[in-house]
Order: C-alpha cells, then structure tokens, then sequence
C-alpha cells in the first residue's frame, strides 16, 4: 500500500512518537484510525453508490481491464498499428465542405 514497507513505516512511527511525545501520541493514534475507518466507510459508501446508479452491468465490468496502471503507451500503439481492420475511407472528390452562415457575406 503506497510502497511503505515495514522499515519505513518504523521509520515514520519512531519520529511521530519522537514528535508528539508520550503525551500526544495516544490521542494521535486514536484520531488516525478515526479517520482511517472513516475513509474506508467512504470508499465502501461510493461503491454502493455507484453499484445502484449503474445496476446489474456494475458486477459484469472488468476493473482490472480499466486500472491506470495497466496503461502502457507502446502497446496501445503497437496494437493501433498491427490492427488489420478495414477503415472507412471515403473519396477526395465527394467530400463537401460546408461553409456556415454566419460566416457568409450578407447580400446588399
């Protein structure tokens, strides 16, 4: 989670008992698992949230598929490249270009 490994979440609970003292740091643990079940009833909230809005089709989507951090550009442009499907293509002599009326001169 976040890339802390055990050595440096030691690291960062020796300087906040350094920093807060023995006094504080009760009421600093107490205040940071408040807020961290707060989060976690949150995020669970947005995801029934978000399980009604969408319906059945939420429990048929590939969350895996849509993860940012599968994102690689050189395979989506190796796939965009090596893709053999027909385009639509359309002759330089039937285009039209439109122009819009706004755009004409009005007539004197």
């Amino acid at each position: 989670m976040f890339g802390l490994t055990i050595e440096k979440f030691t690291v960062i609970a020796v300087l906040a008992a350094f920093l807060l003292g023995p006094e504080r740091l009760p009421a600093a643990a107490a205040g940071l698992a408040r807020m961290v079940k707060g989060l976690k009833e949150l995020a669970g909230g947005a995801r029934d949230r978000l399980r009604d809005e969408v319906g059945p089709e939420f429990d048929d989507v590939d969350w895996q598929k849509l993860d940012p951090r599968q994102y690689d550009p050189r395979r989506i442009i190796q796939d965009a490249l090596l893709d053999d499907s027909p385009r639509p293509t359309t002759p330089a002599s039937s285009k039209t270009t439109a122009v819009p009326a706004q755009l004409t001169e009005p007539e004197s």
